[in-house]
C-alpha cells in the first residue's frame, strides 16, 4: 500500500509559516509522502530564507509554489502587509483546484491554514480529499475566535469589564484585539468566513499540549465553546525542523549559564522608535547580560537602519561587554536552547510561547497585538512566566526604563520561576515522548491518514 500524500498550505508570515514546517517534517517522519504549498513571493526575507533552509534539509518533501492573483482592496479595512497577502490569496485558492488534482500520487489530505479552511476544504470535500486545519494560535485564543459572533456584540462593553467563556474563565475585554470586534475589519471577516466550516473537516491541529491548556482543550473537546466542531488534536510543542546545533554567536558562548537576558518581538512586530529607546534604558539599567534581536519595521525588507543609527554609538560602545544587539533573521529555537539563556523578553506570539516551554526559559511577556495578550494569560498561568499587563498593548503607553529594569530584575533573579520553566520544560518533553498526551494525538493523526489509503 502507498504511503498517504498529505499537502499542506501556510498562509502568510513567518508565525504561520514555522508551524508549518516544523508539522510538515514530522508528518514526512511518520511516513507520508509530502508536499509543502509556498508562497510566491512572500511578503518577508525571513519567510523566502526559511523556506530555501527547509527543502536543502528535508529534499524528500515536494514543494508547490503558488502565486495568488494581486490584491485588490475591498470593502474590509486592511492595511497590514501581511493581511492583505492574506486576503490576495483567499481571493486566489479555486487557483489551487486544477493544480492540486494533478499531483502523483493523489492527495489524501490537505492540512490547511485556519485563513482559507473555508475554500480549502469545499473543494477537497468534492473530491474526497480529508481536510484538516492547522491553527496557529493557542487553544484559549482560538475559543475566542469560535466564539466571535457573540463576541461581536460585546463590542459597546467598557474595557475594564470581562467576560466569563465555557473553559475559560474570565477574559478581560481589553484583551480581546479591537480589530477582532470590527466587524469591517479584514481580521475579524477572515475568522467569521473560516469558523464554520470547522464542523466539516477532519480534525483541527494545534501546536499546544494538553498540559499547558488543559481547561481550553477539554472545553473546546466537549463542545462546550460550540457544539459539532471537529476534534482538536494537541500535537505539540513541535519540534524545530532543523538539526539541533549551536547558533554561531561566540559572544554567547563565553557567558556564564543562564545568565543572559534574551530580548525579541517577534518577526511581525516592532516597537516605537520611543519605546525603543526607553528598552535601550531600561536594559542597560539592569545591568544583566543581553542578546537584544532588534527590529525597527514591521516587515524585514524595510528595515534598513542599523543598530548604530537606532540605538546611539555611546549606548553600543558602554554595553559592548554587558550585550549584543542584532539586527535581522536569527533562529530564535537555537538561541533559546542555548544555556546561557536565563530569560526572555518576548511579545508572546505562539510559536515563542510554545519554544519557551519546551525548552524551559521563563518569559517577561510583553504583548503587542493580535492573540499576544491572551497568550500572555496562558505563559502566567502555567507559571512559566511575567506578565506586566499594565503595560498595556503595544503603543497603547510608553513603558519607562525604569520600570523595564525593574522587571527584568524579578525575571533574572526570580528562582521560583527558573524552577517552573524548566518544570515545563520536563512536562513538555514528556507530552511528546512515547506514550505522552502529545504523542498520543500524533499517533491518532498517523492512523486516520494511514486509513484514507485503504
Amino acid at each position: 500500500m502507498a504511503p498517504p500524500h498529505v499537502a499542506l498550505f501556510p498562509c502568510s508570515g513567518i508565525g504561520h509559516l514555522i508551524p508549518f514546517l516544523r508539522l510538515a517534517a514530522t508528518v514526512a517522519a511518520r511516513g507520508c509522502t509530502v508536499t509543502l504549498i509556498t508562497l510566491h513571493p512572500t511578503v518577508s526575507a525571513a519567510e523566502s530564507d526559511q523556506i530555501s533552509k527547509f527543502f536543502a534539509l528535508h529534499p524528500h518533501i515536494k514543494r508547490l509554489e503558488f502565486q495568488p492573483l494581486s490584491f485588490k482592496k475591498s470593502k474590509f479595512f486592511n492595511e497590514d502587509p501581511f493581511f492583505m497577502q492574506v486576503e490576495a490569496i483567499g481571493n486566489s485558492v479555486h487557483l489551487l483546484d486544477p493544480i492540486l488534482s494533478t499531483l502523483s500520487p493523489p492527495l489524501s489530505a490537505i492540512i490547511s491554514d485556519l485563513s482559507v479552511a473555508s475554500s480549502i476544504s469545499s473543494f477537497a470535500s468534492d473530491k474526497s480529499i480529508s481536510t484538516y486545519v492547522l491553527v496557529t494560535t493557542s487553544a484559549r485564543f482560538f475559543s475566542l475566535m469560535l466564539l466571535l459572533p457573540k463576541l461581536a456584540a460585546l463590542s459597546g462593553i467598557q474595557e475594564n469589564g470581562h467576560l466569563e467563556l465555557p473553559g475559560l474563565g474570565p477574559v478581560p475585554i481589553s484583551s480581546i484585539p479591537p480589530p477582532m470586534l470590527d466587524s469591517n475589519h479584514f481580521f475579524s471577516a477572515v475568522i467569521n468566513s473560516n469558523i464554520p466550516c470547522l464542523s466539516n473537516v477532519k480534525g483541527i491541529l494545534m501546536n499546544t499540549f494538553t498540559e499547558l491548556e488543559s481547561a481550553s482543550i477539554e472545553a473546546l473537546n466537549s463542545g462546550r465553546i460550540v457544539p459539532d466542531l471537529a476534534p482538536v488534536l494537541a500535537l505539540g510543542p513541535f519540534d524545530s525542523f532543523e538539526f539541533e546545533k549551536a547558533p554561531n554567536l561566540p559572544w554567547l558562548d563565553e557567558q556564564a549559564p543562564e545568565s543572559v537576558l534574551f530580548i525579541s518581538f517577534g518577526s511581525r512586530s516592532a516597537l516605537s522608535r520611543d519605546q525603543i529607546l526607553e528598552l535601550r534604558d531600561g536594559i542597560e539599567k539592569s545591568g544583566f547580560k543581553f542578546l537584544w534581536v532588534l527590529k525597527a519595521n514591521k516587515v524585514d525588507k524595510d528595515d534598513k537602519e542599523d543598530a548604530q543609527t537606532i540605538l546611539g554609538e555611546s549606548f553600543l560602545e558602554r554595553t559592548k561587554k554587558q550585550g549584543m544587539v542584532i539586527k535581522g533573521w536569527v533562529n530564535q529555537d537555537q538561541i533559546l536552547a542555548h544555556p546561557a539563556i536565563g530569560g526572555f523578553i518576548s511579545h508572546c506570539g505562539w510559536n515563542s510561547v510554545t519554544e519557551a516551554a519546551r525548552l524551559g526559559v521563563p518569559v517577561l511577556a510583553w504583548p503587542q497585538h493580535g492573540d499576544q495578550r491572551v497568550n500572555a494569560a496562558v505563559v502566567e498561568s502555567a507559571g512559566l512566566g511575567l506578565w506586566a499587563a499594565d503595560w498595556g498593548w503595544g503603543g497603547e503607553k510608553l513603558v519607562v526604563g525604569d520600570d523595564i529594569a525593574a522587571k527584568i530584575g524579578e525575571l533574572m533573579l526570580g528562582k521560583d520561576l527558573r524552577a517552573r520553566a524548566k518544570e515545563a520544560k520536563e512536562i513538555a518533553r514528556k507530552a511528546r515522548e512515547i506514550g505522552g498526551t502529545s504523542d498520543g494525538f500524533l499517533r491518532l493523526l498517523a492512523e486516520e491518514l494511514k486509513l484514507q489509503e485503504i
